[in-house]
């Protein structure tokens, strides 16, 4: 079991053609994800690692039954993919593309909302259920197979905290890179409902920075919903106050959410257990798995 994707999912990898498509297909091969077909327009009948190359996502889906789409395109290519590959019956849209503007991924996670369409990012490194696949560009040799959630809103955190608890012993069922930017896809509450409903997951790890009000969302959904235990770490403690920082989703509301004391608070007031450093996050999981 596990969320978002498994050995089984079919996979199809848009912009297979590009450099970045080409080198990414052949790690997520070799770790064993099920690709089935590449699209790239104009560049249909050839092959990239063996993979089949399609000129459209319907294609993709009628001749290989396609179920599951990375993305590695360019940001204005973007939203006409999406609706193509939407209506071409894809319920999983993994987006890793950067740069996307605000108003394409506002218009696109509307129009995907009453379909049973989920997509993940952007600016995510991924999804990867351990041991069975992996859609994005997470280093598989970070992670071990276990019962272990995670939601991260950082790619090198989330490999961070995935190796620590790898060497200690624990291993991870899926990790999930939420994405960084103001407006992502999936919220963290959606993300935490999937895990609470998955046997083989026993425990949820959430690793949260400053900026937005994510971490805030999700502690009102643990305060109502799950049963499972939540542990958080939140990056951006020490972040000088009044400096503009670079990252897309550090933006503090008037209100003050959006700060890691914000954060940290609300989630500390619904029974997470917060992590001081990311190293910490072992030791807390220790105390419920044992």
């Amino acid at each position: 079991m596990s969320i978002l994707l498994n050995k089984d999912t079919k996979v199809m990898v848009q912009g297979i053609t590009g450099k970045t498509g080409r080198v990414q297909t052949a790690w997520m091969l070799e770790y064993g994800t099920n690709i089935v077909a590449g699209c790239t327009p104009g560049k249909g009948g050839q092959e990239v690692e063996g993979v089949p190359v399609y000129n459209t996502v319907a294609e993709c889906v009628q001749e290989q039954g396609a179920e599951a789409s990375l993305f590695f395109i360019p940001p204005v290519a973007f939203k006409q993919a999406a609706y193509e590959t939407i209506d071409a019956g894809i319920n999983l849209l993994i987006v890793v593309t950067e740069h996307l503007p605000v108003h394409d991924v506002m218009e696109i996670k509307e129009y995907a909302r009453d379909k049973d369409v989920t997509l993940i990012g952007p600016t995510t490194p991924g999804v990867i259920t351990v041991g069975e696949s992996k859609m994005g560009i997470m280093p598989g040799n970070m992670f071990n197979p276990g019962r272990i959630g995670i939601i991260s809103r950082s790619g090198t955190l989330s490999y961070e905290t995935s190796i620590n608890l790898a060497a200690a012993g624990y291993g991870q069922s899926t990790v999930v890179g939420i994405g960084a930017d103001p407006v992502v896809f999936t919220n963290l509450p959606d993300l935490l409902g999937m895990f609470e409903a998955d046997p083989d997951t026993d425990v949820v790890v959430i690793v949260g920075e400053v900026g937005g009000i994510q971490e805030e969302m999700a502690a009102e959904y643990i305060d109502r919903w799950m049963t499972k235990p939540v542990i958080a770490y939140i990056a951006g403690l020490n972040t000088p106050e009044g400096k503009k920082m670079g990252h897309a989703g550090a933006i503090i509301r008037s209100d003050g959410k959006g700060t890691p004391q914000s954060k940290i608070a609300a989630l500390r007031e619904v029974g997470v257990d917060i992590a001081k450093y990311p190293a910490d996050i072992v030791t807390l999981v220790k105390n419920h798995l044992g």
